[in-house]
């Protein structure tokens, strides 16, 4: 009956299914840990914040952006080609590409962490590998999740499926755990725990940290390109968005909440954002008198969660880049299709762009280093390409005679608008914000060496896009 229920026809893929796919891009427990430590208990009026003044209303913009444009293959590519020019659509396409390539690399990292406390059971792993030796069997896992996509058919939806559901029932339970062992004793380790504590302390630490809680909670539109195999897209994808939004709010705020209460915000470890979930499930589990039982069992949904996440980045922002792009824009190679229609080059230059990232990572000097840094470009360049989001929709009800859906977030058009323009000019300041390093301190060698790495990384992901163009320009002088 379950089964049934999530796939009623071989065919088409059921909201559910689509809302765990997105649920597993967008969020996972590991992403409460960072906000937490940069913010503090105040993190969790930023959560609620941004949940109702721009989640929401993000994940609904995608409903009907994705509607209004649902026979097309590209998603917010073609949002933004159809709503601006071929030149935008271009510009959106690279920029989707290139933002997923650092997350690509964290989530590649993130499961070697993983089986790491499965086979060490401790924090030791910087102690034992170097960062080349981090670095290239990181690479070997990308490579490794491309040639999986390509021989098990429907890995990505049972990947997703499993580590979605499992993921969110493992936070379920850490919350309801936590709150178990308040009531029976366990005092909170954040003090002085009062209302006081959950203000904010407006500053500009405080909002170059912001990127980073855009990109946690952001990416809805990565669902957009498999709307064509949903049963009822006009009724159900809404009905997607909608319990994407509940699951995200529930895990932010909640789990941050829980985690108030078996770490001190004002005395975080070092390495809380890479070992972070693993203290957490194994104090939980000391509290319970389980011992590491908990923690292992977290390991395990992680690793397979971080496999899918994966295995959902490398297919769908490959499928952006090459499912509907101007002739004019793309050398004919790179949109190439292999007989079962995966765009096969598409994968193969997301991992020479994944090696140059990880080559660029060897001149910090150890691995918790590496996965601060990573997950800071994350929250530049993630942000950055949300902006387009928000600029399909302004586009598209500006002209609002010229598009139709079977949805319309805000049917007042000024309101829309308005709405529209708020996303828009919060994402992208908060991005611009973000290349100031958050993991070192102003004017030391650590603080400009990073700054510098944050430039040279932004610059040269989305330069290199003008390079595209030229190729293609020269492959038709060719053909002529």
């Amino acid at each position: 009956m379950f089964n049934n229920f999530l796939r009623p026809n071989k065919h088409y893929m059921s909201w559910p299914v689509i809302a765990l796919l997105d649920f597993v891009t967008i969020i996972s427990f590991e992403n409460i840990f960072y906000p937490f430590q940069n913010q503090g208990l105040s993190v969790v009026v930023s959560w609620i914040f941004l949940l109702f003044a721009y989640v929401i209303p993000y994940e609904l913009i995608v409903s009907q952006l994705s509607l209004t444009f649902d026979n097309q293959s590209g998603g917010l590519a073609s949002w933004v080609r159809h709503g601006g020019n071929d030149t935008l659509g271009y510009w959106t396409s690279w920029m989707y590409w290139i933002q997923s390539v650092p997350y690509i690399v964290d989530v590649s990292n993130s499961v070697i962490v993983s089986f790491s406390w499965m086979v060490l059971g401790n924090n030791t792993l910087g102690d034992r590998m170097s960062t080349f030796e981090f670095g290239l069997l990181t690479f070997i896992i990308i490579l490794a999740f491309i040639l999986l996509e390509n021989l098990i058919k429907n890995s990505l939806e049972v990947l997703s499926l499993i580590g979605g559901g499992a993921m969110f029932i493992m936070s379920l339970l850490f919350v309801l755990l936590a709150g178990y062992a308040l009531m029976n004793g366990v005092h909170i380790a954040t003090q002085p725990f009062n209302w006081g504590s959950f203000i904010p302390h407006f500053s500009l630490k405080y909002f170059s940290t912001t990127g980073l809680l855009i990109f946690a909670m952001s990416g809805a539109e990565l669902a957009a390109p498999y709307i064509v195999q949903m049963r009822d897209p006009k009724h159900e994808f809404p009905k997607a968005m909608w319990l994407l939004a509940l699951m995200t709010a529930f895990l932010t705020i909640f789990g941050t909440l829980s985690l108030s209460i078996f770490f001190n915000a004002n005395a975080i470890p070092h390495d809380f954002k890479m070992n972070g979930p693993y203290y957490a499930f194994s104090l939980l589990g000391t509290e319970l008198g389980v011992g590491k039982l908990l923690m292992y069992i977290f390991a395990v949904v992680q690793a397979i969660f971080m496999m899918a996440q994966l295995a959902v980045l490398l297919d769908a922002s490959s499928r952006v880049f090459a499912g509907d792009v101007a002739d004019k824009f793309m050398p004919s190679w790179l949109t190439k299709k292999n007989k079962k229609g995966l765009p096969v080059n598409s994968y193969l230059m997301t991992t020479g762009l994944s090696l140059f990232l990880l080559l660029l990572t060897g001149t910090l000097p150890d691995i918790n280093t590496i996965y601060n840094w990573l997950l800071n470009i994350n929250g530049i360049v993630s942000p950055y390409k949300t902006c387009w989001v928000f600029f399909a929709f302004l586009a598209i009800r500006w002209r609002a005679k010229d598009f139709h859906s079977d949805y319309v977030f805000i049917r007042n058009r000024k309101l829309a608008l308005i709405v529209g323009g708020w996303c828009f000019l919060f994402t992208f300041v908060c991005a611009t914000l973000g290349f100031i390093p958050q993991d070192a301190n102003f004017g030391t060698k650590s603080f400009d060496h990073q700054l510098l790495m944050n430039f040279i990384t932004v610059l040269i992901l989305f330069g290199v896009g003008f390079l595209l163009p030229y190729l293609r320009k020269r492959e038709l002088n060719r053909n002529k």
